[in-house]
């Protein structure tokens, strides 16, 4: 009697992601006076006890918050700052609650898979061995007793993290929690007291407002003229400060954006809004403006147009793009490209090397003269747990080094900006699909010898070139 076939789940059709929808520029505050950094830390120092003044309102009134709480904790900030810097700081509230809400959920929605995970390996025989895509049991009476421990710890953790859910309570730091964690750990972070100190209150600071249409240069508290001249509204217990009328600060430094600068200079001598912020760099010892403003999201071609002149296909791994070029009828045409990045090291350094892989990508697109890019929709969310992967540390590490969201994000925004749509496609089945079909035409006719984890073969060009796919991928569905 033959086995029946393994259910296939539904893939879900290709579609054109939505272009960026906000945009983030930033410039160096340069040559500063003593007098102007004085007035900087003053002004983020005492509206950051505003702000977390607020927070811990906010977090108080937990599910009971409503429209009239809010307009009292803005009456009870205005005598202490101005309307508009009240205002900035009750909606930045409102959005790191909103924020600490989503993450919340989703610590819930671990544990849930974590505990269901262990009660299914639990409840079978020690040594009983697993099904493809099905976990089995535990390979000695020693882990099944460890494992037993730690549905304890998870069940226990994950009927506080309900508990605080129902009564809408939520645990935020500002300044971050790893930042508050370093300070019990100073040698293990390389800092001493004085230097945690001081990221610490730089962290904590409040210069940021938010953009306001048909105000004279988009912004009424913190306002750059299109020469570059920053101004700030000073709050009404630092108004002798001012250095000019209304109760303003201006600086001595300008500011030039060179990225987006155009379109910046036009919203804002067209009145509309842009939001501002401030901030200090500790490591570096500068200070920077960051101006960003919304525009509407808009789908930039349809389906068939991003095919009609062929695509190009990327893979993503855990350290580089495979892309191949394809012609309309989803065919390789000429020689895979790779597009190596390396993730070890700081947040910034590994964003960077993202940026400029994307970059690459992103050139190479334009010389072979296509309109798109198809990727797969990845999201490890759910194969990230410990408790499915435990044993293949090796494993969880990988896919926890693909940085998804973030990679999304960057290539969509970077793609809009040199007119170029993202085509996203449902990767399920992908390897095997590659294994299936394109393995053999690979190695046959191109002369290509695959590499990576699914045969343990490395090519003398490796550096150079490899296969969309971690066996090869093919034609992305998007052309079917």
């Amino acid at each position: 009697m033959t086995e029946p076939k393994k259910k296939l789940r539904t893939i879900d059709a290709p579609f054109v992601a939505l272009g960026p929808s906000g945009v983030a520029i930033r410039d160096r505050l340069k040559h500063l006076t003593p007098e102007d950094v004085k007035v900087l830390r003053l002004v983020g120092e005492h509206l950051g006890h505003l702000a977390s003044r607020d927070l811990r309102a906010r977090c108080q009134d937990a599910g009971d918050h409503c429209t009239d709480r809010w307009a009292a904790r803005k009456r009870d900030l205005t005598g202490a700052s101005s309307s508009r810097w009240a205002g900035a700081i009750t909606k930045a509230t409102h959005d790191q609650w909103a924020l600490s809400r989503r993450c919340q959920l989703a610590h819930i929605q671990g544990l849930e898979a974590g505990v269901r995970m262990l009660m299914h390996r639990l409840s079978l025989p020690v040594g009983d061995r697993g099904t493809k895509g099905v976990a089995g049991g535990y390979r000695s009476k020693g882990e099944w007793f460890h494992k037993s421990r730690r549905l304890a710890i998870l069940e226990q953790r994950l009927d506080v993290a309900r508990a605080d859910w129902e009564a809408g309570v939520v645990h935020v730091v500002r300044g971050g929690r790893k930042l508050l964690g370093n300070r019990h750990h100073l040698e293990a972070a390389q800092l001493s007291e004085a230097q945690w100190r001081e990221r610490w209150q730089a962290q904590r600071w409040f210069l940021q407002a938010d953009g306001e249409s048909g105000k004279r240069f988009g912004n009424e508290t913190i306002r750059v003229t299109p020469d570059g001249e920053v101004s700030i509204k000073l709050p009404a217990p630092l108004a002798n400060l001012a250095n000019s009328k209304h109760g303003r600060y201006v600086l001595v430094s300008r500011v030039a954006f060179a990225h987006r600068g155009q379109e910046w200079a036009d919203r804002i001598e067209g009145g509309r809004a842009v939001a501002y912020r401030i901030h200090y760099d500790v490591e570096r010892g500068r200070w920077y403006v960051t101006a960003s403003w919304q525009r509407p999201v808009v789908q930039t071609i349809p389906l068939e147009s991003a095919r009609a002149k062929g695509m190009i296909g990327v893979d993503t791994n855990a350290d580089h793009f495979a892309a191949y070029r394809l012609d309309p009828h989803g065919n390789p045409v000429g020689d895979p490209h790779r597009f190596s990045y390396d993730l070890s090291g700081s947040a910034g350094h590994r964003d960077a090397q993202i940026r400029h892989a994307i970059t690459r990508v992103l050139h190479w697109a334009k010389r072979c003269g296509v309109a798109a890019i198809g990727i797969e929709d990845l999201d490890f969310t759910a194969e990230k747990t410990r408790e499915k992967h435990g044993r293949k540390k090796r494993f969880r590490q990988l896919i926890s080094g693909i940085p998804t969201g973030k990679l999304k994000a960057r290539l969509v925004s970077m793609a809009a900006e040199m007119d170029l749509s993202i085509v996203a496609v449902d990767p399920a089945y992908t390897s095997m699909w590659g294994d299936q079909h394109w393995r053999k035409p690979m190695r046959t006719l191109r002369g290509i010898v695959l590499h990576g984890p699914w045969t343990g073969a490395t090519p003398d060009n490796a550096d150079t070139r490899s296969p969309p796919g971690r066996a090869s991928s093919g034609p992305p569905r998007a052309f079917g």
